[in-house]
């Protein structure tokens, strides 16, 4: 059994020194120069640390922000990135929960972290990348890794407005990229294209793809994504062949045309996650792109990015929901009442994950990583922990796992239990609904739908009376330009509920 993510990667070192590991649209690394300059970074990093700490990063979208990580796990630290562009108060947010010693940045962003209420160690990358390498302490740093050691920390959002570091063991995490790269096939004539910001769960495989299995990983430009045509292009030009992306990516080129101009013609494969993929997008993907395997995702970055997968083999409809699978290989998935006791097939109740990719808990937080890693309620004879996701599923009739919403999103309404999920997949279903989403004053016990696009409400009501009960109509319809979102994509709820009258 490998101990650390360090013996995938000098294994790959060995075998692919020559060829091109991470690109962006300005330079390139090779797998022996990443090696180089992680080690540098690390024995810098080594000197002024100690075993064990944690290292924040806060670096752009570029080639040198996976070798600040990985410099951080040779110096057996690990790391905690972050987005530069986030708003400055969390930023601090995220520095007082990590308390890092040390913060390492690219010139880029050094005026921000100078802006920060930071009183630790700022590091510049630039200054640190001829570091000359002292292998032998790299050595005695690798030693101290075991395989439950933290990898990285995560933020991400809490429900008292704090965020929450979710902490990632080698050990988790390596199960997670094989698991993956078994389904997906990943190897080492893949090229990946990177859409996820570098400091987001999703990043993950587009960093360790290449170091597990010699596949390569092209970042590309945030701006392309709102240009498809020449984001396509990229695609092209740079010969990508696989892609981990968000839903929300998968949606953005058949929402505007960009097939009806190109292709990605070296496409093979292409998993999505994030949210529930509205299958009218991915018909045009498959229209044009029959012969791609495309993957559906489910899990929270408690259980390092996605538990379940479901290959989507059939050919969708626009009204098509799929289902989110089976676990992945060392992944076990329960469905829990709400009393703790098993949830009977067929019936919804609440996804539980278990197994060795459980995140170690949230940082600095003991209180509620003991209320939501906690003793299996079913196994009463040894310690097993389980991650209560909060979301609920269904097991059909074929053994899939069908997804049902999040649990704070099932309301009770004029005596009815509603989802607000299904709102909005009926909403979606309206012509000129773009996106949408519905929710609840439960002072005024109003049901509310905020979207955008040309839809009239008037549309929208007869389209939900036509097709719907008469209790999950939406009594107030907000037409927007655009939907609120949070730093790291997601939409802001509390943003739509300040809009509530």
């Amino acid at each position: 059994m490998q101990t650390s993510v360090l013996e995938r990667l000098d294994a790959s070192v060995s075998r692919y020194a020559e060829k091109v590991m991470f690109k962006d649209p300005e330079r390139s690394l090779t797998f022996g120069q990443f090696d180089v300059l992680t080690k540098s970074i690390g024995t810098y990093l080594a000197g002024i640390t100690k075993p064990g700490d944690p290292v924040a990063v806060m670096s752009g979208r570029h080639v040198y922000t996976p070798s600040c990580f990985l410099g951080a796990v040779r110096a057996g630290c690990f790391y905690a990135p972050m987005d530069g562009d986030m708003p400055k108060a969390r930023l601090n947010q995220i520095l007082s929960v990590i308390k890092a010693p040390n913060l390492l940045v690219d010139q880029a962003h050094l005026e921000t972290a100078k802006a920060l209420d930071y009183d630790g160690n700022i590091i510049i990358m630039e200054e640190i990348m001829d570091t000359v390498v002292d292998e032998a302490l790299l050595a005695e740093r690798a030693a101290t890794l075991v395989c439950t050691s933290p990898l990285y920390v995560i933020f991400t959002s809490g429900s008292t407005g704090k965020p929450k570091g979710v902490i990632t063991s080698h050990l988790s995490l390596m199960t997670y990229i094989d698991s993956v790269c078994k389904v997906l096939d990943i190897n080492d004539t893949d090229i990946m294209g990177n859409q996820s910001p570098l400091d987001y769960i999703a990043a993950v495989r587009d960093i360790y793809f290449p170091i597990t299995k010699g596949a390569s990983t092209f970042i590309i430009p945030k701006n392309e994504f709102a240009v498809p045509t020449e984001l396509f292009g990229t695609l092209n030009r740079e010969k990508i062949t696989a892609l981990c992306w968000s839903v929300a990516g998968v949606e953005i080129p058949a929402k505007l045309g960009a097939f009806d101009e190109s292709k990605p013609e070296y496409l093979k494969k292409l998993c999505f996650s994030g949210s529930v993929m509205p299958c009218k997008y991915l018909k045009i993907w498959q229209e044009h792109l029959p012969d791609v395997l495309y993957v559906n995702q489910y899990g929270p970055t408690e259980s390092t990015a996605s538990c379940t997968y479901y290959v989507v083999k059939e050919k969708v409809d626009d009204d098509t929901v799929l289902p989110i699978g089976k676990p992945y290989d060392n992944y076990k998935i329960m469905l829990l009442n709400d009393d703790n006791t098993p949830t009977p097939d067929g019936e919804i109740g609440q996804i539980c994950v278990s197994g060795p990719i459980l995140a170690l808990g949230y940082y600095g937080n003991r209180e509620v990583t003991e209320e939501t890693f906690i003793q299996n309620p079913l196994n009463p004879n040894y310690r097993e922990l389980i991650y209560k996701t909060g979301d609920l599923g269904r097991w059909a009739e074929d053994g899939n796992l069908m997804f049902h919403g999040r649990m704070d999103r099932q309301i009770k309404h004029l005596g009815h239990r509603i989802e607000l999920g299904e709102i909005e997949e009926t909403a979606k279903l309206v012509e000129g609904v773009k996106d949408c989403c519905a929710l609840y004053n439960k002072p005024k016990a109003t049901l509310y739908l905020f979207y955008t696009g040309d839809a009239t409400s008037r549309d929208i009501v007869l389209y939900f009376r036509a097709n719907m009960p008469a209790f999950m109509v939406p009594r107030k319809l907000v037409n927007l330009e655009e939907m609120p979102t949070l730093p790291n994509g997601k939409l802001d709820m509390q943003a739509l509920k300040a809009m509530f009258k």
